[in-house]
């Protein structure tokens, strides 16, 4: 993958039924085989995450939607993030992450625990 390139993943689950839901356990080799799963170039390079219905009071993840997707921008301030928010006049949890393929998280926050996190604590116990 080129460096300048980035891609998405795209795709949709509703409930139990199909590979978008969470957790997410396809990579960019698993694409070509996992039907209805997409990764697409991304000219933003920010990819998000929508998860509609579910809420508080759900008793079950019938009504639960999760969407996978480039998006033409992100965030003002190009922080990660995820946040309640109105999507399609929808009340929807959304996250913007950017970087290839990043939307396979369940959230921006993990990758940063991961990633960073360790390195913090380095700096904080040196310092």
């Amino acid at each position: 993958v080129s460096a300048a390139l980035r891609r998405c993943y795209q795709c949709r689950s509703r409930g139990e039924l199909g590979s978008c839901k969470d957790p997410f356990t396809f990579n960019a080799t698993d694409v070509e085989r996992e039907p209805g799963l997409s990764a697409i170039p991304c000219a933003s390079g920010w990819c998000g995450k929508v998860i509609e219905g579910g809420g508080t009071y759900a008793l079950d993840d019938y009504d639960l939607a999760i969407q996978r997707m480039c998006v033409q921008r992100g965030p003002d301030d190009n922080m990660d993030r995820c946040a309640d928010t109105i999507y399609n006049h929808k009340k929807v949890f959304m996250c913007f992450c950017q970087g290839d393929l990043c939307n396979a998280a369940a959230a921006p926050w993990q990758q940063f625990l991961s990633q960073r996190l360790p390195t913090w604590i380095a700096i904080v116990l040196l310092s």
